[in-house]
């Protein structure tokens, strides 16, 4: 058995996310708001690049089936409201084509829909805890804007969305598993990593 060389350029790839979540962090600072960077397309950035330099597959997986629902938000609540920033492009553009072609290369498993929900949860009790509540990051406080004449409370808000994660965190699972399946690693290979 033959034990797979670490590619070390593969794992230079870490150093874009990384970037752009730098990038988000120069803009937080100048502009205000550094809780904002707990959002989970900013930190997933972070979790992406770490995942990356430690080829760590759960962590590059959660934080690549993130990229894409994080797209959508980006899209719909930024880029129409606010318009273009480059940072955030960044962010959310380059976090979602460095999280693809990640995944690429590990594959998608199973189960790593249930990691990337588990992360969301911890991260929106992190902004819970560590954020004002006037930035919601996370949707942590309140009801998104827009959605308060279908929810009179909070905590049923909170159920409906978190349900529907889990879906759209499970769904996208599946699709990615059938575009890039996980490569069954040998036992050689495991005891390497």
């Amino acid at each position: 058995m033959s034990v797979r060389p670490t590619n070390y350029s593969y794992r230079l790839l870490g150093f874009l996310p990384l970037a752009f979540f730098i990038a988000q962090v120069i803009h937080y600072w100048r502009f205000g708001g550094l809780g904002n960077l707990l959002w989970m397309c900013n930190v997933g950035n972070l979790l992406l690049a770490i995942g990356l330099f430690l080829d760590h597959r759960e962590l590059i997986r959660a934080a690549a089936i993130w990229t894409i629902p994080g797209l959508v938000v980006w899209v719909r609540y930024v880029l129409l409201d606010y318009g273009f920033l480059f940072s955030s492009a960044l962010a959310h553009v380059g976090g979602i084509i460095v999280g693809l072609i990640a995944l690429r290369r590990v594959g998608m498993d199973r189960t790593a829909w249930l990691y990337a929900f588990v992360w969301a949860l911890f991260m929106q009790m992190t902004a819970r805890l560590l954020t004002p509540p006037e930035l919601n990051v996370n949707i942590s406080y309140n009801i998104q804007p827009g959605w308060e004449r279908y929810f009179t409370s909070y905590w049923k808000f909170w159920i409906l969305l978190t349900m529907a994660t889990a879906l759209v965190l499970w769904t996208l699972g599946r699709i990615l598993s059938l575009l890039w399946p996980e490569a069954r690693r040998t036992r050689a290979e495991i005891q390497a990593a």
